[in-house]
């Protein structure tokens, strides 16, 4: 059994693969289903080594923020890295989330941030979240300055 992403879009399945498999390591196209007028239907990728399926299925069902794509990040250039290229064209919104050009919801976050709420007394992991909450794209060290604060 094997368990993916399906996104469905408007004509944009190609586009989406092509873009994502350039940000990820550990990415790429494994095949291109189409029509018999040669219109592409179905793109199955992989992002990190995760499988995707993007469909161009119309735009009766349309991206919602409620569904969202999340990447943990282990260092701020990595972060920088990849927001840039998932925000360029799209809408970056609060503590570390975009709307892509595609309208595809990312969540980008370090990886510390799991311990630097985890190991927080309560006032800790409030001034931790207040950080997060404040910014668009996140930086780590404001992250650690925020916990380590006295």
């Amino acid at each position: 059994m094997h368990v993916s992403t399906f996104l469905w879009l408007d004509g944009q399945a190609e586009a989406v693969a092509a873009h994502y498999t350039n940000l990820f390591a550990d990415s790429g196209i494994r095949d291109v289903q189409r029509d018999p007028d040669g219109r592409v239907t179905t793109v199955e990728f992989t992002l990190g080594g995760q499988r995707y399926v993007a469909y161009n299925g119309g735009a009766q069902y349309p991206l919602t923020p409620a569904v969202s794509l999340y990447a943990e990040c282990a260092t701020q250039q990595e972060l920088d890295a990849l927001w840039a290229g998932l925000a360029d064209g799209g809408e970056e919104g609060p503590g570390g989330s975009l709307t892509d050009r595609f309208g595809v919801t990312w969540q980008v976050l370090p990886s510390q941030l799991r311990e630097l709420l985890r190991s927080a007394d309560p006032g800790t992991a409030q001034r931790v979240l207040s950080a997060l909450h404040a910014m668009t794209r996140i930086e780590i060290q404001a992250l650690v300055d925020a916990h380590d604060q006295r």
